[in-house]
């Protein structure tokens, strides 16, 4: 009988040892997260001044690493489609329509496009030599694409700044993301005309820095409840 409540107790212990590392081990987790929340969204608001080539910093089809969002790129291509980005909101807290164009890569393999900010919607006819068959060589920021819809899709018009709403429409492998250009130029001359800054990309990790932070003292505390109730039921008993 002894041996049998020694290993009852014994499994007991152990039982209370697993949850608690469970419970230290989540509490750790959200303090990693909430770490990380905290260094992506000060990290996005650092200019790296280097400017890298599109191939470097992103691939058609795949998930945008959020660690090159807001970085320079360069990219070479033709625009091949044209659409009005209804109510986007700049840097500045401005409300305007953008002007979006879809451009194909020059030279990659397979075809490959991705969706340019080139400005305002107003401003579509400041350069009207530049067509289809336009050379076009740009510099932008790296940009993640929208969630939430501005408006809804139509015939030239996206609901937001993200390729999956014109998958459909193209015959092209799509980046993830799209790039705000501040400059472009065709091999004749550099095409001037207001640009838009978008927002300053926060992190995609959900939550806030302090939610985060409140889930670590929730994770702890229970940790500590467990490790105090077989003392408790131990006083009540004696």
């Amino acid at each position: 009988m002894k041996i049998r409540a020694i290993i009852k107790k014994f499994l007991q212990g152990l039982l209370i040892l697993a949850v608690i590392l469970v419970l230290v081990g989540l509490g750790n987790w959200q303090l990693d997260r909430a770490a990380l929340v905290k260094e992506n969204n000060a990290a996005a608001k650092v200019i790296d001044p280097k400017i890298y080539s599109l191939k470097e910093l992103a691939t058609s089809t795949l998930p945008l690493d959020s660690r090159n969002v807001n970085k320079q790129v360069s990219v070479e291509g033709f625009y091949v489609a044209n659409f009005k980005a209804p109510l986007q909101r700049d840097r500045d807290g401005v409300v305007s329509d953008w002007e979006v164009a879809l451009l194909q890569v020059d030279g990659a393999t397979p075809p490959s496009g991705i969706l340019v900010a080139r400005g305002l919607w107003a401003d579509r006819l400041v350069n009207p030599e530049v067509a289809m068959s336009t050379k076009i060589s740009l510099v932008g920021t790296l940009q993640p694409h929208q969630n939430d819809d501005r408006a809804d899709n139509a015939p030239g018009v996206i609901s937001r700044l993200d390729s999956s709403v014109i998958v459909g429409l193209v015959d092209l492998q799509l980046y993830d993301g799209f790039i705000a250009a501040k400059s472009e130029s065709t091999r004749a001359e550099e095409l001037v005309r207001e640009r838009v800054v978008p927002p300053i990309p926060v992190s995609r990790i959900a939550g806030y820095y302090w939610q985060h932070i409140s889930y670590v003292a929730i994770w702890w505390l229970m940790a500590a409840i467990v490790l105090y109730l077989p003392f408790y039921r131990r006083s009540i008993a004696s």
